[in-house]
C-alpha cells in the first residue's frame, strides 16, 4: 500500500502543476536524473558552506529538495563507492574495497613507500551475479542511459554489461585520460570538437538523450545516470575560470601557509586553488545545462533528481585540490573528511523544498529509495545493506542501524588501512597498523577531535564486536604485516616527505596565485573553443 501511495502523490503533483492537468500522455512513473560527481568533497559547494567555489546549479538541487546533511559514500575510493550505488551493498560485501587498478600484497612494495601492511586482494571487477539498479530500471520499464566515469571493470564489465542500455564514456578508467578538454583519449567517447569542454560534453551527452527519448512523447520513463570526471586530477581549466577565481582569493585573504603535515601526506588546509576552483564550477555549468533542459523539455514535475560525490575531496595526494575543513583529511581517509559528501533528493510531490535531515544515510540506499521513490516493489535479496529513505523524505522517523565502512588499503592520499562502524552518534574507527581503536560521538564532536576510547569502552566494544561480526559474515579480507617492513626506511621517506614536499607544494600554491601564472599548455586548449 504505502509503494502505491508513493506513486499516486508524484503523479498527482506532477498533474496539478501543468495547465489543463496534460498528464495522459506522460509516463506513469517519474524519470529519475542520477548525478554522481568523482572527489568533490562536502564543502566543494557553495550550498553546503564553501565561501570560494561558485555553484549556483548543484546548489539549485538542494534548494528544490532535501538535503541528508548526514549523507555518505560507502568507501573513501572510487571503484568501492560505485559498486555499492550499483549494487546497494557495503564494500566487504561486493567484494570490491580498492579502487580497480591499485596494487595489492607483494606487490605493494614497488611503490616504495616502506609501509607496515600489505593490502589484501579485492574483486577486480563488478559481478555479474548482482542484479543492478540499472537492470532493476530496466525491468522497470525505463530507458537506461550512462555517461562518463565507470570504473567498475575493464571491457566487458562496462555500463552495457550491468542494465544500460546506452553508454557514452564509461570505460575502464578512473580519470580523464586526454584530461578536460577535447581531444579526450576515451575509446567510447568520440572526439567532437577541440577544446570542447569534458563535463560540459558529458551533460549535453544526457541532453540529447533526454531529447532523442523525451518520455513525454514516447510514454518510456527514462533513467540517465551521469557520472562526471570531474573533478578528478588532472586539475585544470580555462584562462577566464582561473583569473576570476585567482582575484577571489586575493581579496578573500591568502593565507601564508596552505599546508600542513599529516601522517603520511601534506595536507592541503585551506580552499584557494583557482584552478581547481574553475574545474568545479566548469561541472556547476554543466550541471545546469542539464536542469536547464529538463525545464524546457516539461521534464521538471516529473523527473526525480539525485546529487551525489563518490567520496570527499582530495586534500592530500593526487592533485592536493581542496580542504575539507572542519572535517579532518579527505578522499583516502575513513575520517569525516573522506566519507562524508553532498547527498541531494528532490523528487517533486515528495520532498519538501530547502528540507534537511540528519538521517545518517549511504549510496548504498540509493538503490531502495529509487524503487520505492517510483512505485517499484523493493530488492532486498540485492540491496542486502541499503534501506529506502522515502520515510525520512516524508518527514518520518526511521530508526538507528549499522553503517559499515572497510577499507584494508592505503589510499594514494595518505589514508590508512581501517574499518569503520556508526550506530546512531557513535562512530568506532579500527586502525589495523596499531591494532587499535578510536571512538567518536559525531553529535557532540561532528569534526572528531576527541577520542573517547578512555570514556566509554563498553560501548567501543558493543561497535567492535558488530563490526567484525559483519566483517567476518561477508567475508571481509584484511591486511597483513609485512615482513620485510624497515620502520627506519620509512621514518626516513616521511622525513623526506615532510622536508621537501611540503615546500614544493607551498611553491606551486603560491605560483598558481600569481598574476603571471602560466601552465605552458595554452590554457588546456580552451583558446581555440
Amino acid at each position: 500500500m504505502k509503494l502505491k501511495t508513493s506513486l499516486m502523490l508524484l503523479s498527482g503533483t506532477a498533474c496539478f502543476s501543468i495547465t489543463g492537468c496534460q498528464i495522459a500522455d506522460q509516463p506513469s512513473k517519474p524519470n529519475v536524473l542520477f548525478i554522481l560527481t568523482d572527489d568533490l568533497g562536502y564543502y566543494d559547494l557553495s550550498h553546503t558552506g564553501s565561501k570560494y567555489y561558485e555553484t549556483p546549479n548543484t546548489d539549485r538541487i538542494a534548494l528544490e529538495g532535501m538535503e541528508f546533511t548526514h549523507g555518505y559514500a560507502t568507501s573513501p575510493v572510487s571503484s568501492p563507492a560505485r559498486a555499492s550505488i550499483m549494487t546497494g551493498q557495503f564494500a566487504p560485501r561486493h567484494g570490491i574495497t580498492d579502487w580497480i587498478g591499485a596494487r595489492t600484497g607483494e606487490s605493494w612494495r614497488e611503490h616504495g613507500r616502506h609501509s607496515q601492511l600489505l593490502p589484501p586482494e579485492y574483486e577486480p571487477h563488478l559481478s555479474y551475479n548482482h542484479h543492478t539498479l540499472a537492470e532493476a530500471m530496466q525491468e522497470a520499464g525505463y530507458k537506461t542511459f550512462f555517461s562518463g566515469k565507470w570504473h567498475l571493470g575493464s571491457e566487458g564489465s562496462w555500463p552495457k554489461d550491468h542494465g544500460f542500455d546506452i553508454n557514452i564514456g564509461g570505460w575502464d578508467s578512473g580519470s580523464p585520460r586526454g584530461g578536460y578538454f577535447d581531444p579526450y583519449d576515451n575509446p567510447n567517447l568520440e572526439n567532437r570538437r577541440p577544446g570542447e569542454n569534458l563535463s560540459m560534453r558529458l551533460a549535453d551527452e544526457t541532453v540529447q538523450f533526454l531529447n532523442e527519448h523525451n518520455p513525454n512523447e514516447t510514454g518510456q520513463p527514462v533513467f540517465a545516470f551521469l557520472s562526471f570526471y570531474a573533478v578528478h586530477g588532472p586539475l585544470q581549466s580555462t584562462q577566464e575560470k582561473w583569473s576570476k577565481y585567482r582575484e577571489k582569493a586575493e581579496q578573500m585573504g591568502i593565507a601564508e601557509y596552505g599546508y600542513e603535515m599529516g601522517k603520511y601526506l601534506p595536507i592541503r588546509m585551506v580552499q584557494d586553488n583557482p584552478v581547481y576552483a574553475g574545474l568545479v564550477e566548469a561541472m556547476d555549468d554543466a550541471v545546469g545545462h542539464v536542469l536547464n533542459a529538463l525545464d524546457e523539455l516539461g521534464l521538471e514535475e516529473n523527473t526525480i533528481v539525485i546529487f551525489t560525490s563518490d567520496h570527499g575531496g582530495v586534500s592530500s595526494g593526487d592533485g592536493f585540490a581542496t580542504s575539507n575543513l572542519p572535517f579532518r583529511e579527505g578522499k583516502g581517509s575513513t575520517l569525516e573528511g573522506g566519507l562524508r559528501v553532498p547527498f541531494f533528493i528532490k523528487a517533486p510531490g515528495m520532498t519538501k523544498a530547502n528540507s534537511t535531515t540528519d538521517y545518517p544515510a549511504t549510496g548504498a540506499d540509493f538503490y531502495p529509495t529509487i524503487l520505492d521513490l517510483i512505485g517499484e516493489e523493493l530488492n532486498p535479496s540485492e540491496h542486502k545493506d541499503g534501506l529506502s529513505l522515502l520515510p525520512a523524505i516524508r518527514g518520518e522517523e526511521m530508526e538507528d542501524r549499522y553503517l559499515i565502512w572497510h577499507y584494508p588499503h592505503y589510499g594514494n592520499q595518505g589514508g590508512r588501512p581501517s574499518s569503520v562502524i556508526r550506530y546512531g552518534d557513535w562512530k568506532l574507527i579500527h586502525l589495523y597498523e596499531s591494532d587499535h581503536q578510536e571512538l567518536y560521538n559525531l553529535r557532540t564532536d561532528i569534526y572528531e577531535q576527541r577520542n573517547l576510547m578512555k570514556m566509554f569502552p563498553e560501548k567501543a566494544g558493543s561497535l567492535k564486536n558488530s563490526l567484525f561480526g559483519y566483517l567476518e559474515e561477508t567475508g571481509a579480507k584484511f591486511p597483513e604485516r609485512d615482513p620485510l617492513y624497515d620502520e627506519e626506511a620509512e621514518r626516513a621517506r616521511l622525513e623526506r616527505i615532510e622536508r621537501v614536499r611540503m615546500s614544493q607544494l607551498e611553491n606551486q600554491r603560491i605560483q598558481v596565485l600569481s598574476p603571471d601564472f602560466d601552465p605552458q599548455n595554452d590554457w588546456w586548449g580552451s583558446a581555440v573553443e
